[in-house]
């Protein structure tokens, strides 16, 4: 009976953890065709003497058939995007499901995947709220391999430096979410992977 018993305690464990797990949403994967211009999957680019490519990825991957792979060189005083999401300059970089469609008081954060190189790198996450304001999470290149990076809504700042100019400014995360970011900042030069953006279940 003990054995009956711990084996249904696994099973139940098991469930409820599969449960949870299965709570947070995919909104992107990176599968597919990678292009950019204005018919493409990814929008990116970069100013001021800064460098950035994208391009699928089969043999570095955390899930799926492939990731993004992203080679960059930032110099002093440059700037980059590589963005996924709706209302882009890229008609096709749409995430695998619209954002009025997402319950989004459901989750607290969203989520990828890097692969790092150990560089120091600094890098920043951003979204763009209903309001066409832009926020920034912050973290550092300081691991090898794959690793998910959280970022909490609560961590979220204002970018400062840059806005659009028919952003709502109000300092308020205003959702429906409709696009995301990545930009390796000044100074830096390197390749990094980039795979599975999720939102975090509450």
């Amino acid at each position: 009976m003990r054995i009956i018993g711990f084996v249904m305690l696994f099973i139940l464990n098991v469930v409820c953890f599969s449960f949870a797990e299965n709570k947070n949403l995919l909104l992107d994967d990176f599968e597919g065709v990678i292009s950019g211009g204005p018919q493409g999957t990814v929008d990116f680019g970069a100013g001021n003497g800064a460098s950035v490519e994208v391009m699928a990825e089969t043999k570095i991957k955390y899930s799926g058939k492939q990731s993004l792979k992203v080679v960059y060189d930032a110099i002093p005083g440059s700037y980059m995007w590589i963005a996924r999401g709706f209302d882009l300059d890229a008609s096709n970089a749409g995430w695998l499901i619209k954002p009025q469609e997402i319950n989004w008081q459901d989750y607290q954060a969203v989520s990828f995947y890097m692969y790092g190189n150990n560089s120091g790198a600094q890098v920043a996450f951003d979204v763009k709220d209903s309001g066409d304001e832009m926020w920034r999470f912050m973290f550092e290149d300081n691991f090898k391999g794959w690793r998910q990076i959280i970022c909490s809504f609560s961590d979220f700042f204002v970018r400062t430096d840059w806005q659009p100019a028919n952003s709502d400014k109000n300092s308020t995360i205003d959702f429906p979410l409709k696009s995301f970011q990545f930009e390796p900042r000044p100074e830096a030069k390197g390749i990094v992977y980039f795979d599975k953006v999720e939102l975090i279940a509450r």
